[in-house]
Order: structure tokens, then sequence, then C-alpha cells
């Protein structure tokens, strides 16, 4: 039986330092779930994070019990936006737009998803099982960085990165794209370690 650390698997895209870096990051398979509101708050996000975790685990253990093989669940990722960006700055988190994903192995097909889908929203009774999808996703070309410390503070190493794509020669392209590699519940708010991308073109 193999145990596979997918974190070191992908280690390029799923570590990152404190300056920005650029990174290539091609189409993987990943469970996503759409939804707009106040991330951590509204019950909109609750209900789409809580149906992509179990599905997840629901997935791993299809495998397991078919191969032997037996791999570590990713980290929550979300992709932000808003009709209008202002919002993100005058605070009106109910306006936030977001896609909340988990990447998955390459052996996960469509079908063996779908059927997990289907069977662990039943089970579980899920509110938004039924909203998850299997699809590929990739940020292509982007710069990224690793943010210590609180959500809320992210602010000035966003404008930092940002200001990294464009002293480069690139513009801007694609959505704001974290991912969580810390459990808020479990460390302080200072320890909190969040990888903050974005595509350029």
């Amino acid at each position: 039986m193999a145990s596979i650390d997918l974190k070191r698997v992908y280690k390029e895209h799923y570590t990152a330092k404190a300056d920005p870096s650029l990174v290539d990051v091609p189409k993987r398979p990943h469970l996503m779930i759409d939804g707009e509101g106040s991330p951590g708050a509204s019950q909109v996000y609750l209900d789409a994070v809580g149906a992509l975790y179990p599905i997840a685990y629901g997935i791993r253990k299809a495998i397991k019990d078919a191969t032997g093989d037996a791999y570590t669940v990713m980290p929550l990722q979300g992709l932000w936006w808003a009709d209008d960006m202002d919002v993100y700055i005058s605070g009106e988190r109910d306006a936030w737009k977001w896609t909340l994903m988990i990447l998955q192995p390459e052996i996960v097909d469509a079908e063996l998803a779908a059927a997990q889908i289907e069977s662990v929203t039943a089970k579980k009774k899920l509110a938004s099982g039924h909203l998850v999808r299997f699809e590929p996703f990739g940020d292509g070309k982007a710069a990224q960085l690793l943010h210590l410390g609180p959500y809320a503070d992210e602010g000035p190493n966003i404008q930092r990165l940002h200001a990294y794509i464009a002293a480069s020669g690139h513009k801007l392209s694609g959505k704001h794209h974290e991912i969580y590699l810390s459990d808020p519940r479990r460390v302080a708010p200072e320890k909190i370690r969040t990888i903050i991308r974005q595509p350029f073109s």
C-alpha cells in the first residue's frame, strides 16, 4: 500500500515564500463549487465547505478500497471576484463571489467523482452537495507569495503582488486565487499561512 503526499508531488505550486515568484500552473482535476456571500459567515459559504470535504474524503476512501493506495486530501482553495470590485475596498462581503475547490489526484476521473458526489450527498444529506462539480482547472502563468497572518490583513501583500506583476511587464488576468495552508480553527491568527496567487497575461 502506497501513501502519497500530494503537497510534495506538487510542491512548486503548494509552497511559496514571502517574496513574490512566478509559477506556471497546468490544468489539474478539482472538485469545485460556486457561490456568493461572506466567507466563513454566510450559510451558503459554510454549506459549500461542508460539501467539498466529505466528497473529497469519499473519493479518497473509494480509491483506497479499490487500489490500497492512500493520499492526503489537499487544502481548500478559493477563487475570488465581484461584479463591482470596489466591494473589496468597502468591505461589502455579502457581494463577494467565489469558487471553492480541492485538488484531486490524477487517478480520479469524471465517473468516479460523479458517483461519489451523488452517494456522499445522499448519505450525509449535504445541503450543497448537488452543486459540487468535477473539472480541470489551472491558473497558467501567475505570480504568488506566502501571506502570514489574518485574512483581513492580506491587502498590502496583494498590492505587492500586483506591483510585482506590473514591474515584470505583465497585466493582471483571471481571478484572485488563495490556497489555505492552515486551519484557522487550530492556529493563532498571526500564524495562518495562505498562498496568494494572481494570474497574468
